[in-house]
């Protein structure tokens, strides 16, 4: 559960996520690319933003925009990549969790972050 209090709408909501861990390695003709590999597992709740604002700018070219959720404490940062596993789609992280995490006394255990949808260079 990604609440720590059970039994409530976001924890129907949660989805498996997989970290995509960034490594730089040689791409055989002499220079070098980005590489990504699986990382640690967890659940979060991905919801698009839909704000009239959210959609003047996807048809100005801006990419979609995501709220994420996830357990306080889990150590999403700016630019980190994940996969959601039911579907393969890949986001990277557009905030920073601590500016949107519950308080230490709250019984709700989450913290949030922007993202947006995201493909790998090179995949």
């Amino acid at each position: 559960m990604i609440t720590g209090v059970g039994n409530t709408l976001l924890d129907s909501m949660v989805e498996n996520c997989v970290m995509r861990n960034r490594a730089v390695v040689p791409d055989g003709l002499g220079g070098y690319r980005d590489s990504y590999t699986d990382g640690v597992t967890f659940e979060a709740v991905i919801r698009k933003d839909d704000t009239v604002q959210d959609r003047i700018a996807e048809k100005q070219g801006v990419q979609e925009s995501y709220t994420v959720v996830v357990m306080r404490g889990f150590p999403l940062k700016n630019t980190d990549v994940f996969r959601r596993e039911k579907d393969g789609k890949t986001y990277r992280v557009t905030s920073n969790i601590q500016d949107k995490e519950a308080p230490a006394a709250s019984t709700i255990k989450i913290g949030a972050v922007t993202a947006e949808r995201w493909d790998e260079p090179n995949a």
